[in-house]
């Protein structure tokens, strides 16, 4: 930290290379609580979905020689933001200090008396080689690395790199944004000394589902370059290291490796299907249509978690209503021997599964999270627990949930009262169109509700785009929006959805 904190303070973040699960803990919590980010634009515009309602987003836009603002005026910016805001993220592709202008970002900052603070973030130079399955040193091939950048600083009259002290350097070069002189800084390479032989490898778009690498040596890597039309953001590595690739080429073997797959659930929802899907390879868009708000009525929702000790049944239609409910209750019981010796029922496996988290055993629930399906589920175990006539039963569900469930309740005789959790609405759609416009193999979609708000926000399927939808009600729900399902998971689950996927990926 340097200077007063008269000011907000500006925090300088690396990104990371492209894929947004490389973001630094530090880095997403200073977006999580930022007043205004500026950002640059080879960053993941998914990553500024951790930035809160109001936060005002700036596009700095530097990328190559084409420059929204200029670095003086980013710097003027800085200062500008940091006199309006307590926190403002400068947020920068890779380690904000790797060739990314960090450095005199800082020095302007620290010149103006702007306090500030550095977050180092996972740089290009190596996360682009170690998922290209190319490790930048080896004990027996690498014990040396040189980082160098392709693009000088406009104005100096003498170059720092100097191309013969780089050709006789041994173990690893790495270069960033060599792309627009590759052929150039290959041949001064050979001429400075470098064994043509030496094996070189160019990796475009690093760490994302548009990663390709090529292959070949100094004398021929120009060419193949060309030849698969590899262009910039690119890193070029140079050593025997390259070698390993053929090896080390950990995620070639993935189902879904090279696929861009968006997932529209509730960030609360959201965070298993993108892990398993990440698994498989997949660069997952975090692309969120809804989130969960609490009731409008507060206090009839605390009021019937209070009371719910003295039913016989709580019947939980949603992940996040077992969430919130548990979250009201802990808040005025200390023991969940207070909740009385109420049956249980849940909507489905993944609800079933957060009542298990909290040491609840399920006595009734579908393999299916669909309303209709649970019913058939307390018709068919009916004998176990002597029917439902005259049970009081609280039934947890979200402000717009279907009447299914009540009406067939009722019907069975039960005296059902409910318990409204939770309340969803549309999500932001600042940063929707643009990441969907970036293009992806695969959208899914896991509710009605989130079929429901990507219409309502406009939304199109990009060319070629394929859906995968999460159940029959869902589907429906897609085909009445007028939109094609291409999969469909034969179980209610997140599991099997990604194995539908999975599968259609082998096809």
């Amino acid at each position: 930290m340097s200077g007063e904190k008269s000011t907000g303070c500006v925090y300088l973040v690396g990104a990371g290379p492209g894929d947004p699960g490389l973001m630094t803990v530090r880095g997403t919590e200073l977006l999580e609580r930022a007043d205004c980010v500026v950002y640059d634009a080879l960053i993941s515009l998914q990553i500024l979905n951790h930035c809160k309602r109001n936060c005002e987003l700036v596009d700095a836009g530097k990328r190559g020689d084409k420059h929204t603002l200029s670095q003086e005026e980013i710097n003027a910016l800085l200062v500008q933001k940091a006199e309006e805001y307590r926190c403002v993220v400068r947020l920068k592709g890779g380690d904000p200090f790797v060739f990314g202008r960090g450095g005199e970002e800082a020095l302007f900052l620290q010149k103006t008396g702007i306090p500030f603070e550095v977050v180092p973030g996972v740089s290009s130079a190596l996360a682009g080689p170690a998922y290209a399955g190319i490790p930048v040193t080896h004990r027996s091939l690498a014990s040396q690395l040189t980082l160098v950048t392709g693009h000088e600083m406009e104005g100096k009259e003498t170059a720092s790199v100097q191309t013969n002290a780089l050709a006789a350097a041994s173990g690893t070069k790495v270069v960033l944004m060599g792309m627009g002189n590759l052929r150039e800084m290959m041949d001064q390479l050979i001429q400075g000394g470098q064994a043509p032989e030496t094996p070189a490898a160019v990796i475009q778009w690093a760490t994302t589902a548009r990663q390709r690498c090529v292959r070949g040596t100094v004398a021929t890597i120009a060419d193949a370059a060309e030849t698969a039309a590899i262009g910039s953001p690119a890193v070029i590595v140079v050593g025997d290291v390259v070698n390993l690739a053929e090896e080390l080429d950990w995620r070639k073997h993935l189902p879904l490796v090279g696929r861009r797959i968006v997932v529209t659930r509730a960030r609360e929802q959201a965070g298993r299907l993108s892990q398993l899907l990440y698994e498989q390879g997949a660069e997952v868009v975090s692309l969120p249509m809804l989130r969960v708000v609490p009731p409008t009525d507060r206090h009839a929702f605390a009021e019937a978690v209070v009371n719910a000790r003295h039913h016989d049944w709580l019947v939980f239609s949603s992940p996040n209503g077992v969430q919130k409910f548990f979250d009201a209750f802990f808040a005025v019981y200390e023991d969940l021997r207070d909740l009385g010796g109420a049956r249980i029922a849940a909507l489905g496996p993944g609800t079933a599964a957060e009542l298990r988290k909290r040491g609840l055993m399920v006595d009734v629930a579908p393999r299916e999270a669909v309303a209709e399906k649970l019913i058939e589920e307390f018709d068919r175990k009916k004998d176990d627990f002597g029917g439902l006539a005259h049970c009081t039963m609280l039934w947890v569900h979200a402000q717009q949930a279907r009447r299914l469930i009540f009406d067939e309740l009722t019907k069975r005789k039960a005296i059902v009262d409910e318990c409204i959790a939770y309340d969803v609405e549309a999500a932001d759609s600042l940063l929707a169109e643009r990441l969907l416009a970036q293009g992806t193999d695969l959208i899914t979609f896991t509710s009605s509700s989130t079929v429901r708000y990507f219409t309502k926000m406009g939304l199109h399927l990009p060319k070629g785009c394929r859906v995968a939808s999460m159940g029959p009600i869902t589907t429906r729900a897609l085909k009445e929006a007028g939109m094609r399902v291409d999969m469909e998971a034969p179980l209610h689950t997140i599991e099997s959805l990604v194995e539908t996927i999975c599968c259609a990926e082998k096809e």
